[in-house]
């Protein structure tokens, strides 16, 4: 298995990108797999969302990564939940833009450094997951480029599908630029409500446009996933049994399906 370094993505806010990056972590450390979780978002809320501060003035946050002041093995740090580790962010990552300005190869300076850990054999990762800022900014396209796949969540919204349409340019435009092997490995509908005819519609819409690219879990609104951050922990440890935890239960699965060898039809 390459695909290793996925980034979850949408140039929109309040999709819930931060909630899948957490629980698609936990998950999958649940399910035994060793997972890095980079928080790439200024506003810092996959750190604190696993129980870790944003605010402390630490110099071991991914802006000290990438403005060059230290090496991406000094700045992972344990969270309280197994297999599960998480470079934080905090704002200063919000300068980088203008900080790094000079700097020519500055789109490549996340899949250097994190090519560095891949080799190295100590820290042998199964995933890496890159929570991306919801902006189109460097900071997004650092990512694109250090990645080797994207899952995108949608939130089951009108406009939905129109933000998406902007996303898959700046992808297109990456992929022949920068990083040929981008692809998407998913996209995963949010913010469900089975009440509301518009979540069925946009659901119809994007299984119609995007075929299999949709999977199958769908995630519901739902209290519990909104609660979770705030007490630092997943809702899969918050409460296992919530509509948002099974659901988030599911795509664990369904994402670690995609990477079982086929069966080949001989």
């Amino acid at each position: 298995m390459d695909k290793k370094i996925i980034s979850v993505i949408n140039q929109k806010g309040g999709v819930g990108k931060t909630t899948t990056v957490i629980n698609l972590a936990a998950g999958l450390s649940m399910k035994g797999k060793k997972i890095l979780v980079i928080d790439l978002d200024p506003q810092g809320n996959a750190t604190t969302g696993l129980g870790l501060s944003n605010t402390e003035n630490s110099d071991d946050t991914i802006y000290s990564v990438l403005n060059g002041n230290k090496k991406i093995s000094e700045v992972i740090q344990s969270t309280k939940f197994q297999n599960l580790n998480l470079i934080t962010s905090n704002v200063d990552l919000s300068g980088l833009e203008v900080e790094t300005a000079g700097d020519s190869r500055r789109a490549f300076k996340l899949k250097d450094e994190l090519a560095s850990i891949l080799h190295d054999s100590g820290s042998s990762y199964d995933y890496i997951l890159i929570d991306c800022p919801p902006s189109l900014s460097l900071l997004t396209i650092m990512a694109l480029v250090a990645s080797d796949a994207l899952v995108v969540p949608l939130q089951t919204e009108f406009f939905a599908l129109e933000g998406l349409t902007q996303l898959m340019k700046t992808i297109q435009r990456i992929k022949s630029n920068l990083n040929s092997s981008l692809d998407i490995r998913g996209i995963l509908l949010t913010m469900y409500d089975k009440r509301n005819k518009l979540s069925g519609e946009v659901e119809q819409e994007a299984r119609n446009y995007f075929k299999e690219k949709v999977y199958v879990t769908v995630v519901p609104r739902n209290v519990r996933l909104s609660e979770a951050p705030s007490h630092g922990v997943p809702v899969l440890l918050y409460d296992k049994t919530c509509p948002g935890s099974k659901a988030y239960f599911s795509f664990a699965d369904e994402f670690l399906n995609q990477d079982k060898p086929v069966e080949s039809a001989a």
